[in-house]
């Protein structure tokens, strides 16, 4: 298991560029199983989670070849399906949730997917239902298996048709939407997710050859085709980190230059930084944020308590709140976390307490938060990153601290950020990455 050590205290200075988006890459990297031609895809982030989906990928038969550092050719021509069947397939692809997006393209395709039961992070139930009620809309048949969590999904024609999703999930619209592509007739998505990832899936779809309306908004009409082609995409600046870096920049009172953010498509994120008194500046598709000495909690307009809480888009993304929390711990008034998606994401706050944050733990989905400026700055502590956002949360109250932290099991952090340590110690930080 690996680890950081983390000196607390130092400013940051400089620029920094952020990968490209984890969640639509995982997204993007399954619709190549969509077409026998070559699909090029650009800005791929190097992180655990798109390794092991390549991985997947090229068990399957997938052809891959890497173009440049964050660029590569998927062709897809000869799929070997009874790889689903092995157990090795099963074991790989249950440590990896992303691995749910290959059903609806396999589906779609193929007429056959395997869905074992999926890991990933520990933050709560996070349910397949709306991925499989869509793909039963479509016409598939579920047969599931009791004692290994296992559905076979299996259907000799998929048909389209209007169907009202019960949630608005991100994955479960992707999956439906490869899926639809290539079913007969048209398929109306009501409720569908409208995030930037889902437009970008919805573009690369488009230009493959896909008949898809309503792109940006929560009604997606898919009229389908006979078969796709191959196209080129780039992906999107991760917003995340995008976040992720304002917030550490404000944590350690750093000036601090995000480049290439693709600002037009982060919604409200910046807007609910300046919430908790961050100063931030847009220079062109650049985020410019000054040293400050200390930053300030609005409250309502009524002189209540400011309350951030996650919504689906064009809400706030629920894998900010981790680090908005930790921001506002060094923040001067007080704000209330509420955390609706998922009810395990606010557990890690006890590592804060332990580090002096003063934080009320209401219930599992809501936080609150008295800031007690940079006069009260948090303590170095020995911790354990439980998954991806709590993990690089924890990192970031670890560089504003006073003293020397470890954190454990940054496998975690690895999943979804490219080589951390080493961009932020270009910047100032002091990070000691051991086995």
């Amino acid at each position: 298991m690996s680890a950081f050590t983390i000196e607390g205290g130092h400013k940051l200075h400089g620029y920094i560029e952020p990968q490209g988006a984890k969640n639509e890459a995982l997204q993007i990297l399954c619709a190549t199983l969509l077409t026998p031609e070559r699909i090029v895809i650009n800005n791929i982030p190097d992180i655990v989670d798109i390794r092991n989906i390549i991985h997947l990928l090229e068990k399957l038969g997938v052809k891959i070849d890497k173009l440049g550092d964050s660029s590569y050719s998927f062709h897809a021509s000869d799929i070997n399906l009874e790889y689903l069947d092995t157990e090795e397939y099963c074991r790989k692809a249950s440590a990896l949730r992303g691995s749910a997006l290959l059903t609806g393209p396999l589906l779609g395709r193929f007429g056959r997917a395997l869905l074992p039961r999926i890991g990933g992070d520990k933050i709560g139930r996070r349910r397949l239902d709306t991925h499989l009620t869509g793909l039963q809309a479509l016409g598939a048949e579920l047969k599931h298996n009791p004692e290994t969590g296992q559905f076979d999904i299996s259907a000799s024609q998929l048909r389209g048709r209007y169907m009202l999703l019960d949630e608005a999930s991100v994955t479960g619209t992707a999956n439906i939407l490869m899926a639809a592509v290539l079913a007969q007739g048209e398929t109306t998505i009501y409720n569908a997710a409208c995030e930037p990832y889902i437009q970008q899936l919805c573009r690369l779809l488009n230009n493959m050859g896909a008949k898809i309306t309503g792109v940006g908004s929560n009604m997606l009409i898919i009229n389908g085709v006979s078969s796709l082609h191959g196209a080129t995409h780039t992906i999107l600046p991760d917003m995340i980190e995008v976040g992720s870096f304002i917030g550490m920049a404000a944590m350690t009172g750093s000036e601090m230059t995000i480049k290439n953010t693709s600002f037009d498509n982060l919604g409200i994120i910046p807007d609910a930084f300046k919430r908790l008194g961050i100063a931030l500046e847009r220079r062109g598709d650049d985020i410019y944020i000054p040293e400050q000495e200390k930053y300030c909690i609005e409250t309502f307009l009524d002189g209540s308590i400011m309350t951030i809480a996650d919504a689906p888009w064009p809400g706030l993304t629920p894998d900010l709140i981790s680090v908005m929390l930790v921001v506002a711990t060094q923040a001067e008034g007080s704000v209330l976390i509420h955390q609706k998606m998922f009810e395990s994401r606010l557990f890690f706050v006890d590592k804060l307490i332990d580090m002096g944050a003063q934080i009320i733990l209401c219930d599992p989905h809501r936080a609150t938060v008295i800031g007690l400026g940079r006069c009260h700055r948090l303590r170095a502590a020995r911790m354990v990153s439980p998954d991806i956002r709590a993990g690089i949360a924890l990192l970031i109250a670890a560089m504003g601290a006073e003293g020397t932290s470890i954190i454990d099991n940054i496998d975690q952090i690895d999943r979804g950020y490219q080589q951390i340590d080493v961009r932020l110690n270009a910047l100032g930080a002091k990070i000691i990455r051991s086995d």
